[in-house]
């Protein structure tokens, strides 16, 4: 069973039907037992990172979110990719959950949010994530915000909007999208569906 943590932001009903559809058990739950049971954990979300600090912290799932970052597969999408990390420059600094080095910051100098089509290059060829996935496929974005790895080996893929900037990362059996595959059609259940199998 696919976990798909509620913490009040994002369209989750959205996610779980997209892994329906290509054949996978998905749950919404904020319940921390249900994601320690599950086999897989997906951590969505849109929005600022401030108030889905607060809620995650209210909710007393920081600490299962991150058990269950180093061991299980475990996939963050949009706001879930960026809480990923130390910080955000976003209304001044705001700690996040600090599971893998680097910071989230602002387009500058560029119309925001970064919204509708745009490529993804793969940087590594080897994730399971995008197997079976050409080069320059395109995927949706909506964010004002991307990541920035202390670590370049994380990098996944890459998009140029103006600035190269990483648009997904791997770091072993734990993943990051900054665009949603929910909404990216064949692509982004493709995607969906790789993670499914891990």
């Amino acid at each position: 069973m696919i976990a798909i943590i509620d913490y009040g932001v994002g369209n989750l009903r959205s996610v779980q039907k997209a892994f329906e559809y290509v054949g996978a058990n998905a749950q919404v739950t904020s319940d921390r037992s249900i994601i320690q049971k599950s086999a897989k954990v997906v951590l969505p979300g849109v929005g600022a990172i401030r108030p889905a600090m607060d809620k995650l912290r209210e909710l007393g799932l920081v600490d299962a979110i991150k058990e269950a970052a180093a061991q299980k597969p475990f996939l963050g999408i949009c706001l879930g990719l960026q809480l990923l990390f130390d910080s955000s420059e976003e209304g001044g600094h705001v700690s996040a959950l600090g599971i893998l080095p680097g910071t989230v910051e602002r387009f500058q100098r560029l119309k925001v949010p970064h919204m509708g089509w745009n490529q993804l290059k793969i940087v590594r060829k080897d994730s399971p994530l995008f197997d079976g996935m050409p080069d320059k496929a395109d995927v949706y974005f909506c964010h004002s915000y991307f990541v920035k790895p202390k670590d370049p080996a994380v990098v996944l893929t890459t998009t140029d909007y103006g600035v190269n900037y990483v648009s997904a990362i791997v770091k072993g059996h734990l993943f990051g999208v900054q665009f949603h595959p929910e909404k990216s059609q064949a692509v982004g259940l493709k995607i969906l569906e790789n993670f499914a199998k891990l």
